[in-house]
């Protein structure tokens, strides 16, 4: 295929820093494998806020609406706290995401064998670890309606609404039974079923949804629980699928088992497969600036992207392949680097340097 189109969302703080390597990554594999990728660099979040009032501007929003894939860096930051709720840099992402109709959010927690000894759990708890966490994105408590703060009785009333309809539901329990039936045919559904009147109906649906994965073994789980099992024996988990709220604190929480927050990538995807990759981690204001940033989450988000929208595995393989030799050879950012022999400590460009080496190499 050619003449494919990537919009680039630099973004906010360490954002630009951690998709400029990225976009060195993708433009040796464009170049090796043939992909006809093209890219078009758009404002978006805090930075589009400082420059022309809206984190999402019309002209991002009908751009993405165009492309192929989306590429985000990070978005948000303490400066733009003070800035009116529906024009922070979060309210442009929920936009983007609700716009676009990216429902499916996949999020990853893959430990790199040296890197076990940077979890914070022991390292036989997590040795080997690989799962992933499919999290409902455009509906829940974010987006339910009714919404707001007002005035009850004299007293200031905060109030959101958790709403899912069956279709909702079903469309990603079938992408969780897709994803499971690819990996180990093992899918925990988490939910609040024994408290919460949608988890109730989220957990029948998923039942229904089962009988046409006969071969997917389906398991519930409460969301309380889950997040105990996730420090205590986070390996029995394959693939879990849950709502927006839930999966948004879970897979924060799975994130960490992986040693750094900084390796973790992540996908959000529409009906269509089409979708907006980022990494996991924030924009880190604290480092900003300094070089230091580790984009091996950005890297393999454009990894992620290559795989599940553009259908290019083998480009996918070799950055995958890549990050992995760069693991073992000891190259390490700040975030990663335990300080052991053989390490080698490295800014934002050498690690973006040494991913282009190891594809080289591969190739």
């Amino acid at each position: 295929m050619s003449n494919r189109k990537i919009v680039v969302l630099p973004g906010d703080g360490i954002g630009p820093e951690i998709i400029a390597q990225a976009q060195r990554v993708l433009d040796v594999v464009n170049d090796s494998f043939k992909l006809g990728l093209s890219t078009q660099v758009c404002m978006f979040g805090g930075a589009a806020y400082d420059k022309v009032g809206s984190p999402l501007p019309d002209e991002t929003l009908a751009a993405c609406r165009e492309a192929d894939a989306i590429l985000m860096g990070s978005i948000g930051g303490p400066k733009y706290d003070a800035a009116p709720r529906e024009l922070r840099p979060e309210r442009g992402l929920l936009g983007l995401r609700s716009q676009l109709g990216l429902f499916a959010n996949l999020r990853p927690a893959m430990l790199y064998p040296e890197l076990a000894e940077s979890s914070s759990l022991k390292t036989e708890l997590v040795a080997g670890l690989d799962l992933m966490i499919l999290r409902e994105l455009t509906g829940g408590i974010y987006f339910g309606q009714p919404r707001g703060i007002e005035t009850r009785d004299g007293k200031r009333v905060g109030f959101n609404t958790m709403v899912y309809n069956e279709d909702e539901i079903r469309r990603i329990g079938q992408r969780g039974f897709e994803i499971a039936r690819q990996r180990g045919s093992r899918l925990c559904s988490v939910d609040k079923a024994n408290v919460l009147e949608v988890s109730e109906l989220w957990r029948e649906v998923m039942i229904d949804v089962a009988k046409d994965y006969p071969d997917v073994e389906l398991s519930h789980m409460y969301v309380d629980n889950a997040a105990m099992q996730l420090v205590r024996a986070p390996k029995q988990f394959d693939v879990i699928v849950t709502s927006n709220l839930f999966g948004d604190i879970l897979s924060d929480a799975a994130a960490m088992l992986t040693g750094s927050i900084g390796m973790l990538p992540s996908a959000s995807l529409d009906e269509q497969g089409k979708g907006l990759y980022e990494p996991v981690h924030g924009s880190a204001p604290d480092i900003t600036g300094q070089g230091i940033a580790n984009p091996l989450a950005t890297i393999l988000s454009a990894s992620m992207m290559l795989r599940y929208t553009l259908k290019e595995s083998a480009a996918a393989d070799a950055i995958e392949s890549a990050v992995s030799r760069v693991i073992a050879d000891g190259y390490r950012c700040a975030d990663i680097a335990a300080g052991v022999r053989g390490e080698k400590t490295v800014n934002t460009n050498e690690m973006g340097d040494a991913v282009l080496a190891a594809i080289h190499a591969g190739a």
